[in-house]
């Protein structure tokens, strides 16, 4: 395959909060509102950013992740946009040096020119010495400038302007706005749903975009062609696997899904909440989500819970990742109330106020490694047995812990399946050793 050129850019910051998503949402809706076709990416693990980001371009998010995506496979994802888009945006993950692999490795990789925003509430002269330490840190990074965020008046974003060392780019404001605020709560953003007026959000920032600097395309990115890879063998042909999707469980990677189909997987999807019995099928994937905001509703719904008891009875493999696995433990609480699960797992969880886990983490099976991610403000209350142990990257330790019950697979971690699609067929087949 040839080379192909593309516009691009990577939006990171300092640090979380400062306004990357509304930024790169704002960008995304504008070039789309003027007729381009826009692939948005998101660094790192996530998947409320890219649903955000999926409503303002009209397109699947995927992840770009060194590790856990891996190299081969984020220079295959940004190739393949290359071919169809007008423009690549891809939103980076805490500040722009964070972690290992970090936003700052990401874009040196793959060339991509970084733009920095900064959250200037409280802030004048010094906006200038964050853009300046950010621009100059690593100086192999192709730093295209910086953007003013929660920005309070024009006098405000001109004293903004005034502070940068020569020779870093002003790429203009976003002001502090409730038209264009997007609402957090515990896990991050609000899913796209519950935010009634989240198009005219998305639209309002847009227009801020279409006044500044960056109403206009970038410079052209060059991506190179990925290695030829091995295709996909159909190791789960003729296999139905059905997906829990609704508003208590929507945290699964597009990535996920297109690998089971590739792997010769039909897809089937059914509602814990509203259903009252499960599709015809041969597996059965419970991804995480918000179960702790639904307590009543998965409770009460009880000829599903049944359904997924006498289902686990009968020996078929059982895929449950964070919320998923809390709807199979005896009892999940969370603001004061508490309520019985699926009782699969012989342990109980509470939502906290602290997170409980974060960061990437993999698995050693007997037949490979798979890797993943977790993040969760919920605990066990007393642990249950763990067949496996991850170990936290990129430092080492002792990470999540993985249940193993008859056909059952259940952790907190949030498995990345492409990183080992022989493994994740094994799960679905239940002959992971």
């Amino acid at each position: 395959m040839p080379e192909q050129r593309c516009p691009a850019l990577l939006i990171s910051a300092p640090a979380s909060g400062q306004g990357k998503t509304t930024l790169v949402a704002a960008l995304a809706r504008h070039h789309r509102n003027r007729g381009r076709q826009v692939r948005v990416f998101k660094t790192g693990p996530d998947f409320l950013d890219p649903k955000i980001h999926e409503l303002a371009c009209g397109q699947p998010v995927h992840q770009l992740d060194l590790w856990m995506v891996g190299e081969q496979a984020c220079r295959q994802l940004l190739h393949q946009a290359a071919t169809e888009a007008d423009l690549i945006l891809v939103e980076g993950v805490m500040g722009l040096f964070d972690g290992d692999p970090s936003s700052a490795d990401l874009a040196r990789h793959f060339g991509l020119p970084v733009a920095a925003v900064i959250d200037a509430r409280a802030m004048a002269q010094t906006f200038g010495a964050l853009a300046l330490g950010l621009a100059t840190f690593e100086p192999a990074l192709q730093f295209a400038g910086v953007v003013g965020n929660r920005v309070a008046s024009e006098g405000h974003g001109q004293m903004l302007r005034e502070s940068l060392p020569a020779g870093i780019n002003w790429l203009g404001t976003m002001p502090r706005s409730e038209e264009i605020h997007l609402p957090e709560r515990h896990l991050g953003l609000h899913q796209p749903e519950c935010i009634a007026d989240l198009d005219s959000r998305l639209d309002a920032a847009a227009a801020l975009i279409a006044q500044g600097p960056l109403a206009e395309l970038p410079p052209a990115v060059t991506f190179s062609a990925p290695e030829a890879v091995d295709a996909i063998p159909p190791l789960l042909k003729g296999r139905r696997i059905a997906v829990a999707r609704d508003a208590a469980f929507s945290f699964v990677y597009p990535a996920n899904l297109s690998l089971l189909q590739a792997l010769g997987a039909e897809l089937c999807f059914f509602s814990p909440l509203r259903d009252s019995a499960l599709p015809d099928c041969d597996s059965l994937y419970l991804p995480g989500g918000y179960p702790e905001l639904h307590l009543d509703g998965l409770a009460n719904n009880r000829a599903m819970l049944d359904a997924i008891r006498e289902y686990h009875r009968e020996g078929y493999p059982i895929v449950a990742e964070c919320g998923g696995m809390l709807y199979l433990l005896d009892s999940l609480s969370a603001r004061g109330q508490t309520r019985p699960m699926a009782g699969l797992i012989e342990a109980t969880a509470s939502l906290g106020e602290r997170l409980a886990g974060l960061g990437a983490q993999a698995v050693d099976f007997a037949d490979g490694q798979l890797r993943g991610h977790t993040f969760h403000y919920c605990a066990f209350d007393q642990a249950p047995g763990f067949a496996h142990t991850a170990t936290r990257h990129p430092r080492g330790g002792t990470g999540e812990g993985v249940i193993r019950k008859g056909g059952l697979t259940a952790s907190f971690i949030h498995w990345y399946l492409p990183s080992n699609p022989a493994l994740a067929a094994a799960l679905f087949l239940g002959q992971v050793a």
